[in-house]
Parts: C-alpha cells; structure tokens; sequence
C-alpha cells in the first residue's frame, strides 16, 4: 500500500521555483468557486489590475494563462507569429533558443542573433541588425536565468515602436524582483510567471499587452467548434493552437466571455495575495530588499575566493552565477547541500553545464536568513571536498552588507 507522503524542509534558493510565502499558501486552500460565480470574477479582475505595476503599465491589458511560464510565452508568439513572419531573436542564452524553437514550430522566419553567454548584447547591434532584417516581431529575453545577466532593452524597444515592429519580452526572471518599464520602454507584449519574484506556486503565466496587439490578436479570433453558432465567423488566421490560443483567452478574461478553458481557482487566489503583499511592501522596497541580498551573496562568495561569472555590470540581481572552482565536483556539491543542509542551489545549462552554479535570490526566498544559511552551507560544503577558498569569510562579509546597510 502506498503510504502518505512527507514533504521535507528546504531553503530554496534557486532562480525558480522558489519558497512559497505562507500567506499565499493559506489563501490557495480556500474553498472552490465556480469559474463564473460572481465572487471569483471578481478575484480574477482584482488579479488583472494587481498585476500592471509590476509590468510597468498603466494602460496595458492583462490576463493569466493556466500553465507555467512558457504557456505565456507559447500564447504571445504563437498570437503574433503567422506562417512566414520574420521574427528576429537576440539570443545570449539558452531562454532565447526555446523563443527561437516556438517561433520556429509556429512557421515563422526565425533570424537568431547569437553571441557568447557572458552577457547581453549592445543595443546598437540589435537596431542594426534589425535594420537589415526587417522583421515584423523582434522576441527577447530580459533576463536570462541560465546565465545571471539582464538585458537593457529600452532602445530596442524604441526603435520598434517607431518603426511599426512588433516587441515581445520574456521577464518572466526579472517580474517582481527588478524593476520593469513595459510603457517607457515600448514593450507591445510582456510575459512573466508565478513561481519566481511573485512567490506562488508554478501554474499560472503572466501576460500583458498594449491594444496595437490586442487588435492583432482579436484579428486571429475564431471561436471554437462546439461553442460556435451559425453567427460566428470562419477565420483563416486562426491561431494554430486552441489551449494556447490568446485570442480566445482574452475573451475568457474579458467582460464578453467565453467557455474556453475552466481557470485555477486556488492559483488565482494565490496570485492575489502574492501581488498584493509585493505592492503592500513597496515596489521599490521589493527592488531595494532583492538588490540588498544580491549583494551579500556576491560579498559573501567573493570572501570565498570564488568568482562570479559574466559581466557583473550586466548582472541581474535575482540570480548569482558562480564559476566551479577547478577541481570540484560540479554535481556532488548541490548534492551535498541537499542532503546535509537541506539547501537547494542549481547548475546550469547548454554551455555552462558543469561551470557554473546558480543561486536564485526571488521572492520570498529573499530573506538574509535564507541568504546567510546558504552562504554558510556553501563554505561548510566546499571545505568538506577540499576546495580551496578562503576560511570564515563569506558570512563575515554578508554580514558586513547587512550592517552597514543598517548603519
């Protein structure tokens, strides 16, 4: 017979999905409401209107897709891509290549921009190639989550705007934890997620949009068979997908709706509370709490004697990416951590697979105390395997942020 299960403490501290505020967890064991009851309308109208700050809108639409984080990104591509569309995509790691692989299984013209993963590129670069290309979608990563750089993109976005060119971005690493402009910096379409800065469980992904997609979205609309009657239209645009289909989600999420999927009840009444404790602390304290950390982790791993990888000029601060010190297990360390500590840290991807380690700082998992456990952990692991860092530094310098930030 199988028996119940147990679920162990952990301190996570990975660039997602990270610890789960417990506000939130009370909120999403409420009891359920129909998807049309009145009451949870009101919730998911609350939850659009939560969600503008953090995307740095105030006219911009809004509305979640039950799904993580690339069900949003899928949607808005998807929406905006249709067969043949050039779309160009600045690619300086591995995020921008699942953009490229959607984009490519959508028909569209993929035109990739590559570079080494050590940071973002140049904006100037980016006009210029788009330029050259012409193309109708420029698609980017604002921060990259398998390399711990963030990507200006003000100018880029500029350009498009003046140029007809539709913006799509993914912050879905950056939303709740570093500051984002989707208004000023001319961003047509933003995706984010629940389970990073905005401390909620994975399940539910973030989109907004301006009205210039919102037309060229609705333009794709075709209702689908089952609920269709003789008066809705046949669209030969319709979006390749039906779960995934933007077009018929913004109706779900809109004042005219339709029966297109049955939305989370317990994810929505998370979503609210995890939005609404961030807008309570202060946007800007969010940002401010998010940097405070990023540099005590950054001193402490310094103290270490190890390196963080990248341009630190780049650097986001809600992922520190570490370079392995020669000579030590990539693996057998965040194993350790695990088992020992009960702390989880991550490795990386495609290129950075066994160079680096990543500690994620977002959302609730920012917190000096989980800060300081991990920094701790970390020493007290290396010195196990012999690795030569330096001895009782890497708290001692965290500390020294923290009360120097007091003081």
């Amino acid at each position: 017979m199988i028996k119940d299960f147990t679920i162990p403490q952990r301190t996570i501290m990975t660039p997602g999905p990270v610890e789960v505020h417990p506000k939130v967890l009370q909120a999403m064991s409420n009891r359920m409401l129909g998807q049309f009851d009145p009451a949870f309308l009101s919730i998911m109208e609350d939850n659009q209107e939560l969600m503008r700050p953090l995307f740095g809108t105030e006219k911009g639409n809004t509305l979640a897709v039950n799904g993580t984080s690339r069900s949003g990104i899928e949607a808005a591509l998807i929406g905006l891509i249709e067969p043949g569309d050039k779309i160009l995509i600045p690619a300086y790691g591995r995020f921008a290549y699942l953009l490229s692989e959607i984009a490519e299984r959508a028909k569209g013209d993929v035109i990739l921009m590559e570079k080494e993963w050590d940071s973002p590129f140049d904006q100037e670069d980016i006009i210029q190639k788009i330029k050259e290309v012409e193309p109708k979608i420029v698609a980017m990563i604002h921060g990259e989550t398998a390399n711990g750089q963030m990507a200006p993109i003000d100018k880029v976005g500029h350009f498009c705007q003046e140029n007809n060119i539709f913006f799509m971005v993914d912050c879905v690493a950056t939303y709740g934890g570093v500051e984002f402009k989707m208004d000023e910096w001319g961003v047509n379409v933003a995706v984010a997620g629940t389970q990073k800065c905005v401390s909620v469980p994975t399940g539910l992904s973030l989109i907004a949009y301006d009205d210039k997609a919102k037309d060229f979205f609705m333009s794709r609309f075709q209702k689908e068979e089952g609920i269709r009657t003789e008066n809705d239209e046949i669209n030969d645009r319709h979006i390749q997908s039906n779960y995934l289909d933007i077009s018929q989600i913004i109706r779900y999420w809109s004042n005219d709706k339709i029966n297109h999927h049955t939305e989370v009840n317990a994810l929505n009444y998370g979503l609210h509370t995890g939005l609404r404790m961030i807008l309570e602390e202060g946007k800007e304290e969010v940002y401010a709490r998010h940097q405070l950390n990023n540099d005590a982790i950054v001193a402490g791993i310094q103290a270490m004697g190890l390196n963080i990888f990248g341009n630190i000029d780049t650097k986001m601060n809600t992922v520190i990416p570490i370079i392995i010190p020669e000579g030590v297990n990539p693996n057998i360390v965040p194993e350790f951590l695990l088992n020992q500590f009960g702390v989880e840290i991550a490795g990386s991807f495609g290129p950075l697979i066994g160079k680096i380690w990543r500690i994620g700082n977002m959302g609730y998992s920012s917190r000096r105390e989980n800060v300081l456990h991990v920094l701790a952990a970390l020493e007290a692991t290396l010195i196990h395997f012999n690795a030569p860092i330096n001895k009782g530094e890497a708290v001692q310098a965290a500390l020294g942020v923290y009360l120097n930030k007091v003081n």
